[in-house]
């Protein structure tokens, strides 16, 4: 009954007052090809409260976690060092617990958190203002295709065969039916001419770099010809680490950038959640999905801080709201902010360049192996390797000499053959030099 609060009776009632006979009334137009009886799930039907928890620990118990074996997954979630004091400042009370600013006014440790973490997206990018964050990084690419749509008014979206497939996926679930989505075809190493696609019905085009194949891309060509036909260019950045070693979008003619936060101050945490990075420039401010954060001071003088803008449909009419997905994933917000700020900007440039010379010599060192070729000409901390065997296969075998050797490009486009040698690897900070030299080791039994 923890629960299932209702008893039969309860049920009895609302189905009579509905006027429905009994529960599968209420479900009759389901296929019946699509439910799935409760014996297929071969669950006992009652047990106490240390049983479950002693059944789901040993089922947890079957993962491998990422700090306990050689680690090189990447492909859009990153293993980083979170300091401690992260964890510890983000668990205290006024932070744990404020997660919607619905008052700001009573809300202002919390408004000027975000504050600030606007000011560091801002400048990460390279653009002018920022919002209070996005679900991640795919939903802010969606996101920004609506914002391109309604700035334009406009309905063909360009993407690039580099972008992160699960990206393209949500922009084709969330922009759709709002227009045309045209996907270029996918060059693992090589950047497609997207430019030559451009014409005066494109909305935007939306170039990730580095991209899913760790290729670093110029964005100022493509930005030159999206503007030269009206259409704007959003840049997409999975891994946020890059933007302080690279030349910012914003730098290289963006007009949006969508990023995912997660590879600063947060953990993988089997897939979430995690913090969508969103920036503009101001000319566009309106039209920006979420809220914004800004500074000001009260009668006394005093500094203080208000929530400017806030155009989600909790806000604003329906009609009139710029987004009806959009949150602000407050505490990924401040462990982000925490960490950055913990770092500074010597020690974030510290980071980023420790991440790329440890790619860069984990490549070298793999490129000597038999059967092995380097597919990615420029990279941060995540290139593509072409093997003699099917990619995924080699994982799984690597997987049982407990190393997780990456992504199979197969894995994101299983229905494109052409991919099927790639693999897709990542090296951070954690990884050290015993890491890699197993990882070369084990890769040469495997492919021998």
């Amino acid at each position: 009954m923890r629960y299932l609060p209702l008893t039969q009776d309860d049920r009895a009632a609302m189905l009579a007052k509905i006027g429905a006979r009994d529960i599968d009334v209420l479900f009759r137009d389901v296929p019946r090809s699509a439910v799935v009886p409760l014996s297929a799930f071969d669950l006992p039907d009652t047990q106490g409260e240390m049983e479950v928890e002693r059944a789901l620990s040993r089922m947890a118990a079957r993962n491998v976690s990422a700090g306990s074996v050689p680690f090189f997954c990447g492909a859009g979630a990153y293993r980083h060092h979170v300091p401690a004091a992260v964890d510890h400042l983000i668990q205290r009370s006024e932070f744990l617990t404020s997660y919607t600013p619905y008052q700001p006014e009573i809300a202002q440790g919390t408004l000027q958190y975000l504050f600030e973490f606007q000011t560091q997206v801002a400048l990460l990018t390279g653009m002018e203002v920022a919002n209070a964050s996005l679900y991640d990084g795919s939903t802010a690419t969606a996101e920004a295709v609506l914002m391109a749509q309604r700035l334009t008014r406009r309905h063909k979206t360009i993407l690039s065969g580099g972008l992160h497939p699960h990206y393209a996926e949500t922009v084709e679930t969330v922009a759709a039916l709002s227009g045309r989505i045209v996907r270029t075809p996918v060059v693992p190493g090589s950047a497609e001419d997207i430019a030559a696609m451009i014409d005066g019905e494109t909305a935007c085009v939306v170039v990730q770099s580095p991209d899913v194949f760790g290729l670093i891309r110029d964005l100022r060509p493509i930005a030159e010809a999206a503007h030269a036909k009206g259409a704007l260019l959003i840049a997409v950045v999975t891994e946020a680490l890059s933007l302080w070693l690279l030349e910012s979008p914003g730098a290289q003619g963006a007009d949006i950038v969508a990023a995912e936060g997660q590879s600063i101050g947060n953990g993988l945490n089997f897939g979430g959640p995690y913090v969508g990075l969103f920036a503009t420039r101001e000319k566009f401010l309106r039209q920006m999905p979420g809220r914004l954060c800004g500074e000001t001071v009260d009668a006394s003088g005093r500094r203080g801080f208000v929530l400017t803008l806030s155009t989600r449909e909790q806000h604003i009419r329906r009609d009139k709201a710029t987004s009806n997905i959009c949150t602000n994933s407050g505490l990924c917000c401040l462990a982000f902010s925490i960490h950055l700020s913990l770092l500074g900007e010597d020690g974030l440039a510290r980071l980023a360049r420790l991440n790329h010379a440890r790619a860069c010599a984990l490549a070298d060192r793999l490129e000597r192996v038999e059967g092995v070729s380097l597919v990615t000409p420029s990279f941060f901390n995540e290139f593509t390797l072409k093997l003699s065997k099917p990619a995924a296969a080699v994982v799984d075998a690597l997987a049982a000499r407990n190393i997780l050797a990456g992504v199979p490009a197969s894995r994101l486009m299983p229905h494109d053959d052409r991919v099927r040698d790639l693999l897709i690897v990542a090296a951070t900070e954690t990884n050290t030099d015993e890491d890699c030299d197993a990882f070369a080791g084990a890769l040469a039994e495997v492919l021998s």
